[in-house]
């Protein structure tokens, strides 16, 4: 009798049941993963439409007339309006919230696949905030700073 080899029905299916149990630990650490660079990525994009706000201020005294939209567009035109700043998956819109004589807020507004991962604020004085509850308020202590954790 000749003696056949291969795998049995139960041994490809333990092999498919740990590849599911991997894949199920995996992937959700691979997309907070790219979430958190994601939102790194919009952090750097803040800190350089701060920049350009600073120039705009040297040039003319004043942070109000930044916010000016082009007329064709309506996006401001000091900086572009969305991040990443290359590449074409934006997840983050950015937008000058207020601007006065001597002092402006700038937020990064989640869109897309980062949505629900709460709004980033920067403002003219240097203080950073990321609303982690998604609910609008920066109100915690601990929502005063752009790391996962706050003292």
């Amino acid at each position: 009798m000749k003696q056949q080899r291969g795998f049995t029905l139960i041994e490809l299916m333990i092999v498919v049941a740990i590849v599911a149990i991997l894949a199920a630990v995996a992937w959700p650490s691979y997309q907070n993963h790219i979430r958190a660079t994601n939102r790194a990525d919009a952090q750097g994009a803040l800190l350089g439409l701060a920049q350009a706000m600073e120039r705009h201020f040297t040039q003319n005294g004043t942070y109000e007339e930044a916010a000016a939209a082009d007329a064709d567009t309506g996006a401001p035109q000091i900086f572009p309006t969305e991040s990443p700043l290359d590449g074409s998956n934006k997840t983050y819109n950015l937008v000058i919230t207020a601007a006065d004589g001597s002092s402006y807020t700038l937020q990064a507004q989640p869109k897309g696949s980062q949505t629900g991962d709460g709004i980033l604020q920067l403002s003219s004085s240097g203080e950073k905030a990321w609303d982690r509850g998604n609910d609008g308020a920066f109100a915690n202590p601990g929502d005063l700073c752009w790391n996962k954790t706050c003292n």
